[in-house]
């Protein structure tokens, strides 16, 4: 292994590979005439990772640039782009764009027209607004705006393709304040009596004292402004302040504006804190409020705040906002009749609104239908994990909605997909119809794996024609359907050839129907040509392979060959898991993934080059009722693991003496209880995991009850308590600056000193900078080469333990 400044890199060839170009992403303009190519690096230099950040609220700010600093999930940092291309999907023509010169460029939102696309850029001291032009293929900045991206939102087409609503810094902004830390006071936060439990995962990087509010209050404060395009016009609108969300109504001329409000909890991140809903009249700058919301600190686990929540635009003639409210506390446990009610209000937003539906189940989104009073409204039932889409009529809302589809959310065969929307010349986004139909796309998972499709479903008669599904070597989806339904845009991949776009023509009916293939004949046409930067390694071979548990659930895992591989040999293996939970068995063990994607490489893909084979998203389902499941989380997850180290034993190819076993985040804790629980593994390595859940008292993964309500499940869920059972080594791996509340830092460095304490072989790594998803190139490569050195010492080239034969009988597990 070489060692640059600190890091490790591991050996040719895992570092080329790393090293390589990713195939690059496509963006499709809202008319299907042009595509905007974007290039990334996702390992930048560790300069980037560890600049300066501070935790405020929930979000991670850039004091230098006044940007944000991790991505909206909080658990990655956001990367910048590389390069843009256009490309002309009648004529395949290719124009790369000049992008600015300095700075971070962002991802780009194309207007509804498709002529125009708008970006940021993030210089040494502020964010930068461009737009790009489709016709000449150049960019330029509009001077006089800095954008605020602090809490998202940041710019939107407004109404069309000749304006924009952006969040700017305001003029008369200042200097952040500054406080010295000796005089900054105590951190204080206090918990009045009532009942409510809140959730483990809003804790996260939340404010401390009054001067992270001041903090908080400087970075996030905005002024909208409306930017007239070509002019390039700035013209405020309303009043600077922290504001949250914005969303353009369609109409481009009314602005839904949430405003956080003091005081702010000390307790929970900014999404929970007390606002003002606004409607903002972007034309005159008159706000009208819609509704003052308090600090929902008290929500029950999984659940939803009081009151109106979500609110939303549906419709442009006049301007219509919907939201619902909890009937039922906004908690599961609750058994009412219905769960939610669905609230409307119209221009000019004077009135009161009016209820026009109720939900037995949550809301869970309503999508209205092009160039129809109708929409497909969606509820969903934590409890059986089970969807609902129902067709209802706004101009009629008396009738009762008529259900279309319904399904179990674990249900992957019998999906039936999701519609496919558009964007409309005012930039509204309804679900594309085709006369009384709509068009579905779905994964199309089947037992040999996924085969992407596209549906043509009618509202009206039930009935459903399938017009195209991908073929059974390749892995392809549609991106988008043409106007008249003829043409499809899809992105085609390989295991050998990396993601590429094609147009598809469809043609006559298929003479000799097959069940659950395409009824129409399709004729394709390439249109980019992405290489394969690393083709040597294409040699890989993988199989899909699936057996049983011993409790009669279905199980799979993807089995990848090591380069070179000679057949009839055994061979060193690694598994990698993420155990998912399901309320039903016969749905735990449908297949997921294609074998027929392009193969990528994260890091423990890696070993392929180094000799090992992948026993690779291996399922580990964990099943039952989701209020109690995991009461059997850990003899789940051992009859998972010995399920699938017997069946890769069988195959012949994988020696039972020497397989390993990693996991990341909730499958690093199930790494780590297989090391203290079985002995079906020589060495494991867990990264960025959480190995004590009584520090994370109100839910973990699916479990929803307290530790004082299951205090057991915690327990046992908890390696921590089982340190003395680790008789296996364990590289455990931990960014230093993990946001994830339930993965908190100091997890890993207690489980370590506890294995060491106990006399078990551990080793801890802390990468410095890095949040729950690593980023930079310099720990990526580092975290590479520790694996591949702990596994060739302790499962390659580890010296037998007492079962002499490689097809030995499956080993017992421990007992907890």
């Amino acid at each position: 292994m070489a060692l640059e400044g600190g890091y490790l890199t591991p050996p040719e060839p895992l570092l080329k590979v790393m090293r390589a170009p990713p195939p690059p992403g496509t963006s499709l303009d809202p008319t299907g005439r042009t595509l905007l190519r974007v290039e990334t690096d996702p390992y930048p230099g560790i300069e980037r990772v560890a600049e300066p950040y501070l935790k405020l609220g929930g979000v991670r700010i850039e004091p230098r640039t006044h940007a944000r600093h991790d991505v909206s999930s909080g658990y990655g940092i956001r990367t910048c782009v590389a390069g843009y291309s256009l490309v002309d999907v009648e004529t395949r023509k290719a124009r790369k764009i000049a992008l600015p010169a300095k700075g971070c460029v962002g991802g780009a939102a194309w207007s509804p027209d498709g002529k125009r696309f708008a970006f940021d850029t993030t210089v040494d001291d502020h964010v930068q607004l461009w737009v790009g032009d489709v016709d000449t293929g150049k960019v330029r900045q509009i001077p006089g705006v800095r954008l605020n991206t602090i809490l998202g939102d940041t710019l939107q087409w407004a109404g069309g393709s000749a304006r924009l609503l952006v969040k700017a810094l305001p003029a008369n902004l200042g200097p952040a304040p500054k406080q010295s830390p000796a005089v900054a006071g105590p951190k204080i936060s206090e918990a009045i009596a009532g009942k409510g439990e809140s959730s483990t995962y809003e804790a996260r990087d939340t404010l401390g004292n009054a001067y992270d509010e001041a903090l908080f209050d400087h970075y996030v404060t905005a002024q909208l402004v409306r930017v007239d395009l070509p002019s390039g016009k700035v013209v405020p609108l309303g009043k600077p302040g922290p504001i949250a969300e914005v969303g353009m109504a369609p109409d481009g001329v009314h602005a839904l504006v949430e405003t956080l409000q003091r005081p702010y909890s000390y307790v929970t991140t900014y999404q929970r804190f007390a606002r003002s809903v606004d409607v903002l009249d972007i034309d005159s700058g008159r706000a009208t409020n819609i509704a003052k919301l308090p600090v929902a600190d008290r929500v029950p686990v999984r659940g939803v705040p009081e009151g109106p929540r979500d609110h939303g635009w549906v419709g442009s003639e006049p301007a219509t906002l919907v939201w619902p409210e909890a009937l039922d506390k906004g908690d599961w446990k609750v058994e009412v009749p219905q769960r939610d009610k669905l609230m409307r209000l119209r221009a000019p937003f004077t009135g009161q609104p009016e209820e026009i539906a109720r939900t037995a189940q949550r809301f869970a989104g309503l999508m209205p239908l092009e160039a129809s009073s109708e929409a497909l409204l969606t509820e969903f039932d934590a409890n059986k994990r089970w969807v609902r889409i129902a067709r209802m009529d706004l101009a009629a809302p008396a009738t009762p909605p008529v259900t279309v589809w319904e399904y179990s959310m674990d249900e992957r065969y019998g999906n039936p997909g999701s519609p496919m929307f558009k964007v409309l010349p005012n930039g509204g986004v309804v679900v594309r119809r085709d006369g009384d139909a709509v068009y579905l796309r779905g994964s199309g998972a089947t037992k040999q794996g996924d085969r992407p499709f596209l549906d043509r479903h009618d509202l009206k008669t039930g009935s459903t024609q399938r017009l195209f599904r991908s073929d059974t070597d390749a892995f392809e989806r549609v991106i988008s359907v043409s106007d008249d339904g003829q043409r499809l845009l899809t992105l085609r991949e390989t295991p050998k050839d990396p993601p590429n776009v094609h147009l598809r023509t469809l043609g006559a009916p298929v003479g000799d129907l097959m069940a659950g293939e395409a009824g129409v004949v399709s004729t394709s046409q390439q249109v980019t040509a992405y290489a394969d930067p690393t083709p040597e390694v294409r040699g890989i071979q993988r199989q899909l392979v699936t057996y049983k548990r011993k409790d009669g659930v279905d199980l799979s895992f993807t089995l990848y060959l090591p380069l070179g591989y000679q057949p009839g040999t055994r061979v060193p293996a690694v598994l990698y898991a993420y155990p998912a939970d399901f309320a039903d068995p016969s749905k735990a063990g449908q297949v997921t993934g294609s074998q027929q994607t392009f193969t990528r490489f994260p890091e423990y893909r890696l070993l392929l080059l180094a000799g090992y084979a992948i026993i690779d998203n291996t399922s580990f389902p964990i099943v039952g009722d989701p209020r109690t499941a995991y009461d059997t989380y850990l003899q789940q997850l051992v009859d998972n693991a010995q399920a699938a180290v017997d069946k890769a034993v069988e195959l012949g190819v994988v020696d039972r003496e020497r397989i390993g076993v990693t996991g990341h985040s909730h499958g690093a804790l199930m790494t780590a209880n297989l090391l203290a629980h079985s002995d079906l593994f020589r060495a494991g390595v867990a990264s960025s995991g959480g190995y004590n859940k009584t520090l994370t008292p109100f839910g973990f993964q699916n479990e929803r009850r307290s530790l004082w309500n299951a205090k057991r499940v915690y327990e046992e869920a908890s390696t921590y308590f089982y340190a003395d059972k680790v008789n296996e080594p364990l590289l455990i791996v931990h960014g230093e600056d993990d946001a994830n509340p339930g993965t908190e830092p100091v997890q890993s460095p207690k489980l370590f000193q506890a294995i060491r304490g106990n006399g078990g072989t551990a080793r801890l790594v802390m990468l410095p900078f890095e949040p729950h998803w690593y980023t930079a190139k310099e720990t990526n490569e580092h975290f590479a080469a520790e694996m591949l050195m702990w596994f060739d010492r302790w499962v390659k080239n580890a010296p037998s333990r007492s079962t002499p034969s490689s097809s030995a009988p499956p080993r017992e597990a421990k007992q907890p």
